[in-house]
């Protein structure tokens, strides 16, 4: 089972940049996807953006297309999401998860994710 650590969220104004962190622990980082949820109060929580286990692919919620960055080194088991442009509704907590090696569900699915970090908090000011 691995275990996630995300921090780097903080308070930052329109059109600012934020880099989240999630480090992992256990020896089998480099086998899992790993993804990044978030999720505002009141809503559910949403997929952003998700990486294969080498780093050769990526995907992302059309909303943070061209404007996040999701990458993982593997030498240092832990993933990143790069947020520039960031605007209000990109307001809230940050997760990172580990996706199940097989798993009937899409990968834009919650469900699919076998573990999650705390989360860290992101807020957009305007």
């Amino acid at each position: 089972q691995v275990q996630l650590v995300e921090s780097g969220g903080g308070l930052v104004q329109a059109g600012g940049s934020l880099r989240l962190s999630c480090a992992a622990s256990g020896r089998t980082f480099s086998s899992y996807t790993m993804g990044w949820f978030r999720q505002a109060p009141g809503k559910e929580r949403e997929f952003v953006a998700a990486i294969s286990s080498t780093g050769g692919r990526t995907y992302y919620v059309d909303s943070v297309k061209g404007r996040f960055t999701i990458s993982r080194d593997n030498a240092k088991n832990t993933v990143f999401l790069q947020m520039d442009s960031l605007k209000t509704e990109d307001t809230a907590v940050y997760y990172c998860a580990a996706r199940y090696f097989d798993t009937v569900y899409l990968l834009s699915q919650s469900l699919g994710y076998r573990s999650w970090g705390q989360g860290t908090q992101v807020t957009v000011s305007s």
